[in-house]
């Protein structure tokens, strides 16, 4: 059974590893939880982030021998439910560290929150709002 303590990992393919860390650690405060260090033959690259001890991250990746393009669409959206209006100063120090601010393919999100793209086009979104069931 899938328990709320149940522990979640997202991957995505990424073009750069390097800005993908600025993005998602120098610029969202994530922690990196785990790198390769060294390129293994045969196998990828990898970075995971997250919040330290939290029960979810991101795995990043990156297949030197065979990178896959990075295919994000407009609806391919990592929310996070801050429940406090958004800082000016994290939108600021997200878009420094490689993001750009866009414009919510969803309105509701562009009501209710921020639309950032990391640096392979995925979209972040600051949400203002709590999360609810």
């Amino acid at each position: 059974m899938i328990a709320p303590s149940t522990h979640v990992r997202v991957a995505r393919p990424s073009r750069d590893l390097a800005a993908a860390e600025r993005f998602y650690v120098t610029g969202l405060g994530l922690d990196v939880l785990w790198r390769t260090t060294e390129h293994v033959p045969g196998e990828h690259d990898l970075l995971m982030v997250g919040p330290p001890a939290g029960a979810w991250h991101f795995e990043l990746t990156h297949d030197p021998a065979r990178p896959l393009e990075p295919t994000p669409t407009v609806d391919d959206l990592f929310v996070i439910y801050l429940g406090t209006p958004i800082d000016e100063a994290v939108i600021d120090q997200l878009v420094a560290a490689g993001g750009t601010r866009v414009a919510a393919h969803n309105s509701y999100w562009d009501q209710y929150g921020v639309t950032i793209a990391d640096p392979d086009g995925y979209r972040l979104v600051l949400c203002s709002r709590s999360w609810s069931t």
